[in-house]
């Protein structure tokens, strides 16, 4: 007898594959497709423009045996179900692997899973649909529109300005908006400004606080100078300082929604410092599913890529269920709270939230990574703090008047946690002003004045954007969509046309000189209005109300005539990148060093090169002091690329090591704790081995040498570093060369 035929169900990836497979059952076989296995090549365009636009699909590279053993099982195959991310480019993935497998759209049974648990995917299954061929166009003119303006502007950057650039018509943008940030800041011309408060209390004296200068009779004055200071005071010296107005009220703050893309990508930067691109890798691995011990594989949240704030009646059922039996009734707030999308957006999928509420972050703790913990714990706090109820806080604001000015006072004491219990939301821009408590006080009460503070200040200019600011800004200006702000960021950070300078994006001279070839050149690309119109064109493709090909056409005619323009402008013209001035002295001239590259990297050099030959490595100073003599420790590449972490004095002192240096120190020693380099490892630990708390190398999590022949090897495998710790050597090269590489450079 034949066995029956199973349905075959192609997903992405391997983990989201595992989780579906749990809840399908034996009838389906659910294997991964590994992400995309057609796409346009890799060396050419791969667009034929004049004829229409007709893309050049072909199969990835190195994916063949992946693309033979799906045709040789959707043959053997009942059905075969499309499973892939529920977004554009996901639909674009099933339509690809579609044709690849050669079936018919009456075979197609395309699913897609806002959330991996068990009700969904198993109803999911139930209701299949046949690909959406405007996602798909959608996809399509995307892709189409960034080759063309990559291979397209790209090869002109590289005749004008430097071999290996690239443009794009996000990331151009991107740059352009922090190379418009930096010349805010250079041209701000700042103001002075003068801050005056009056140090009061009561008779008793039991409490003083700070009351600040607000103005005459009902009108705001600001002080600008210290004359102006000088007149204030001198008018309320000696005169009686009087309570005129108390008020008192309950201040109610109601909570922050739940996350979406950007939002989620902002408040990770902020509270865990993660970067766009680690939060969406972790979010991918949360949303396919993890191993949860003794519940086997779950998918703990909905899907991440989302600009809506819809959220699902059961979800909000469920929190309100959480809530009442966690925190109590008066935790909720009698009803759902529901949150308006702003305009323009997909609204394709919920709001990011826990696929079940009921899991809470700690019931995962010992079964997940660090970063899936704290990713996890951030979108569950959220989800509940966005369906609980006000915080409440009693507010008193007391104006306070001596011959005729008028000085503020204020306070804020919580009354209600509400959902403050669960989450509160950071922001880049909040300073909060810390309120001294204020004492129990009446109208027409006299105050004493102890002491009148002045201070002078300068306004600032605006601020460097952050990775978190930087999208936010992206999402207001209709920059991008949730898809492509991580990769944007990354982009424009690998590219070297941005770097960041401690949470701050930077341009580099390189981004600057760029931006303004392309502000010049092509203002269309690097138009934040024209981008936002693109983006929103490209949701009409979507939607069914603009063929993708004539989006496509409008968009190639101009920029076409842009091309031929700036090849005749700049005929015979190569801009030159200025080099970037360092800090750092020349030992020989004395000119200030500048940083070059070379194909070790970058360095620094003299700018008097040929007459000043003098060079040295760029290195970083890392936290903590170097545990042999004190020095600092400097963070240096060897000429293989490897990174070590060695004294300043390396020649004398001798220290150097592959572990990373933190700022903590030890406890008991007070030396400096060095962790495990590589992503993952954070625990620190102490390497003096007369410290109580020293850790010895086989508790390091390194991995250990094979026992069978231990002895004949462990000259060769072991190595003793300049801190008097033992360290495998990770391979000949990857050893002693490696050590010796690092050295050589040192010198």
């Amino acid at each position: 007898m034949a066995s029956k035929k199973k349905n075959l169900v192609i997903v992405e990836s391997p983990a989201k594959a595992k989780t579906i497979g749990k809840y399908l059952g034996s009838d389906y076989n659910v294997t991964a497709s590994m992400g995309h296995l057609r796409d346009l090549p890799k060396n050419t365009i791969g667009v034929d423009i004049e004829h229409g636009f007709i893309p050049d699909y072909r199969p990835v590279k190195g994916r063949e045996a992946t693309i033979e053993e799906l045709k040789k099982e959707s043959k053997a195959s009942s059905r075969v179900f499309l499973a892939t991310d529920p977004d554009r480019e996901g639909e674009a993935i099933s339509w690809h692997l579609k044709e690849l497998l050669g079936l018919s759209d009456d075979e197609v049974c395309r699913v897609t899973f806002n959330e991996i648990t068990k009700n969904v995917v198993q109803e999911s299954i139930k209701n299949p649909r046949a690909i959406n061929q405007n996602l798909v166009d959608a996809q399509q003119a995307r892709r189409i529109l960034d080759r063309i303006v990559g291979y397209k502007l790209s090869p002109l950057l590289w005749r004008k300005v430097r071999r290996g650039l690239s443009a794009g018509r996000v990331q151009s943008v991107a740059t352009r908006m922090v190379v418009d940030r930096e010349e805010e800041i250079r041209n701000f011309v700042p103001e002075e400004y003068w801050l005056l408060d009056a140090k009061l209390s009561d008779h008793e004296r039991k409490c003083p606080f700070l009351a600040h200068f607000y103005g005459k009779g009902r009108s705001k004055l600001e002080l600008k100078s210290k004359e102006d200071v000088d007149a204030v005071v001198a008018a309320v010296s000696g005169a009686d300082f009087t309570v005129t107005d108390i008020k008192r009220a309950d201040r109610k703050k109601s909570p922050a929604p739940p996350f979406i893309t950007s939002t989620l990508q902002q408040e990770a930067s902020r509270r865990l410092g993660m970067t766009p691109r680690r939060t969406m890798s972790i979010a991918q691995q949360l949303y396919e599913g993890v191993d949860i011990k003794d519940q086997g594989t779950i998918g703990l949240i909905t899907y991440m890529r989302t600009d809506s704030l819809r959220i699902s009646d059961v979800a909000l059922a469920d929190a309100k269920k959480l809530i009442t039996e966690k925190f109590g009734q008066q935790y909720h707030p009698g009803r759902a709270r529901t949150f308006r999308t702003k305009s323009g957006a997909q609204d394709a999928h919920e709001a990011i939230r826990p696929s079940n509420v009921f899991i809470l972050p700690d019931d995962i703790k010992g079964s997940v990574t660090g970063d899936q913990y704290k990713l996890y714990r951030l979108i569950w706090s959220r989800f509940v703090a966005s369906q609980m109820a006000a915080a409440v806080y009693d507010s008193v604001s007391v104006d306070i008047t001596s011959s005729g000015y008028v000085f503020r006072a204020s306070s804020s004491v919580i009354k209600f946690a509400g959902y403050t219990k669960v989450y509160e939301e950071t922001n880049d821009d909040d300073k909060e002003e810390k309120e001294s408590p204020l004492p129990e006080l009446e109208t027409g009460e006299k105050l004493d004045l102890i002491d009148m503070i002045s201070s002078q200040k300068f306004t600032q200019p605006p601020s460097r954007y952050t990775e978190a600011t930087l999208i936010r800004e992206m999402e207001e200006t209709g920059v991008g969509r949730p898809s492509t702000y991580a990769p944007t960021i990354s982009i424009i950070t690998d590219r070297e046309y941005v770097i960041k300078e401690g949470k701050f994006l930077r341009p580099t001279p390189l981004g600057e000189v760029v931006t303004g070839l392309m502000k010049e050149r092509f203002s269309d690309i690097v138009n934040l209005k024209f981008t936002a119109r693109m983006e929103a064109e490209l949701d009409s493709v979507e939607k069914g109300e603009e063929g993708w090909k004539d989006l496509l056409s409008k968009f190639y005619g101009g920029f076409e005539k842009s091309i031929e323009d700036a090849e005749k402008a700049l005929e015979g013209e190569r801009i030159k990148v200025p080099d970037e001035v360092s800090d750092e002295v020349c030992d020989i001239c004395g000119r200030n060093l500048v940083v070059k590259s070379g194909r070790f990297g970058k360095f620094l050099a003299c700018p008097g090169y040929p007459e000043c030959k003098f060079t040295k490595p760029l290195v970083v100073e890392m936290p903590g002091k170097c545990p042999k003599c004190g020095s600092r420790i400097l963070k240096r590449v060897s000429k293989n690329g490897y990174t070590y972490y060695a004294c300043e004095k390396l020649k004398e002192c001798g220290f150097m090591t592959w572990d990373v240096p933190v700022k903590d120190n030890c406890p008991s020693c007070g030396q400096t704790m060095f962790k495990r380099s590589g992503r993952g490892y954070k625990k620190p630990f102490c390497i003096n081995e007369n410290c109580p708390n020293f850790l010895p190398e086989d508790k390091r999590g390194y991995k250990k040498t094979s026992t069978a022949g231990q002895d004949a090897e462990s000259k060769a495998t072991t190595k003793k570093t300049a801190s008097g710790t033992k360290k495998r050597a990770p391979s000949k090269e990857g050893g002693a060369a490696r050590k010796t590489a690092a050295k050589k450079t040192s010198k």
